[in-house]
């Protein structure tokens, strides 16, 4: 069942992501065949990914060669200005203060006191995703951190109700670095897709391109595997 009403997602609740990509073309090919997302041309520069005809990601031409190949994860919020003034009160920055997007809602990039960056998300026509948690949508978002104790204190602090209020089963998780990822890795939020199974989704990904980096290992919330597409963004592949 579609998911796409704004009351899903209360303030801190992972509602959207985006993949910053070189040839947006190209990762329409990757993902379209590893997903089976369609796609429509959308706000601007982006293209929506749809999954049984529900949005569920986007995939966007970088603006500037210089700026990572990426997936970004949105959080929710009914206001994102008081939200980004509250991250910047809390030690993190604001990268991109808040803006309008079109009629769909209002963005920003912001950090956490680490440097982990993430976006914010105040929907107006646009609630987020219209499907999640199945095969080929989102399912989870694993913040990568160097102080995992000052992590919990910021995010705690931030989205104390998503994470530990009532009834709640949050979709972001916390790990140091170097539980999968060298030491010299900045902190980083990981995006998690799910699938049926890992490995056969693994012998997809390095067929279409991308490559293995960390094969499967088993996580509290299910078996895990990291790879990047075929430009060079890092994402998870979940089976739980």
């Amino acid at each position: 069942m579609a998911e796409n009403r704004a009351s899903v997602y209360a303030e801190g609740v992972p509602c959207w992501v985006d993949a910053q990509l070189p040839d947006v073309e190209a990762g329409k090919r990757f993902y379209g065949e590893l997903f089976g997302w369609t796609f429509e041309d959308w706000f601007g520069p982006f293209a929506q990914a749809l999954k049984d005809g529900e949005p569920v990601a986007a995939l966007v031409r970088k603006a500037d060669g210089r700026l990572p190949t990426v997936w970004t994860v949105y959080f929710a919020t009914p206001d994102a200005a008081a939200l980004a003034r509250r991250i910047r009160a809390a030690g993190g920055q604001v990268v991109s203060a808040p803006v309008p997007a079109g009629e769909l809602g209002v963005t920003a990039l912001v950090t956490d006191p680490e440097g982990a960056v993430f976006a914010l998300w105040q929907p107006v026509e646009h609630p987020g995703f219209g499907r999640r948690h199945e095969p080929g949508t989102f399912a989870w978002a694993e913040l990568y951190a160097r102080d995992t104790e000052a992590a919990n204190a910021f995010y705690g602090d931030l989205f104390r109700e998503a994470l530990f209020g009532p009834d709640t089963e949050p979709d972001v998780g916390r790990a140091p670095v170097t539980d999968v990822f060298p030491a010299e890795m900045p902190p980083h939020f990981l995006v998690h897709f799910a699938v049926e199974d890992v490995p056969a989704a693994l012998e997809d990904v390095t067929r279409l391109g991308g490559r293995v980096q960390a094969p499967p290992f088993a996580t509290s919330y299910g078996t895990v595997a990291v790879v990047t597409d075929n430009q060079g963004a890092s994402f998870a592949l979940l089976h739980r």
